[in-house]
């Protein structure tokens, strides 16, 4: 399909390049910095999702951004949004009282950490990164808005990596939260 062709947010999506054998052989990479850099399709990716958690017609209070796409995607959907938003960090990285939450991976295990006075029981929240590939680290960081009493609303992603059926496992135990991806690979 002719570039020209494409509508605003197939072109912005089309931004996103394919290396492959990166990180390591047999891995196809979605590289998200092209459309990062490209101010007009960074724009079309954010008033899409902005557009997307208004059709959900819920109360959102704050959008929870995962290290470290998810800080770009989030602040800026926040401020789209006029709501706050609120970083879910690595381990040792936030300054003041957290909250933990540790989760495992193919080889160990990682966590993640978010402040403690951020968020409110009355609070319902979006969670944001840029790929779902496995759920684990987006399940993680449920768990962990759940600590503090906040409701998780949706969950949106830039990419949905198929076969690795992220979506069945958030869906399998959180059904009632939506699922929002832009582009399905």
């Amino acid at each position: 399909m002719a570039q020209s062709n494409l509508t605003p947010l197939d072109r912005a999506l089309s931004l996103i390049a394919d290396v492959p054998d990166y990180p390591k052989p047999g891995i196809l990479f979605k590289d998200i910095t092209p459309l990062l850099a490209d101010g007009i399709g960074f724009g079309v990716v954010i008033d899409e999702f902005a557009r997307s958690i208004r059709s959900l017609n819920k109360k959102v209070d704050a959008i929870v951004g995962i290290e470290s796409r998810g800080f770009i995607l989030g602040g800026a959907i926040a401020k789209a949004l006029e709501i706050g938003f609120v970083t879910v960090r690595k381990p040792g990285k936030l300054p003041r009282d957290v909250y933990r939450k540790e989760y495992a991976l193919e080889y160990g295990f990682d966590a993640l950490e978010l402040h403690k006075d951020l968020l409110d029981p009355s609070d319902n929240v979006i969670i944001v990164d840029d790929v779902l590939a496995t759920g684990g680290t987006a399940l993680a960081c449920h768990d962990l808005v759940e600590i503090t009493g906040a409701k998780v609303v949706a969950h949106l992603f830039m990419l949905e990596i198929e076969f690795l059926q992220g979506r069945k496992m958030i869906s399998d135990t959180h059904s009632e939260v939506g699922i929002i991806s832009l582009l399905k690979a």
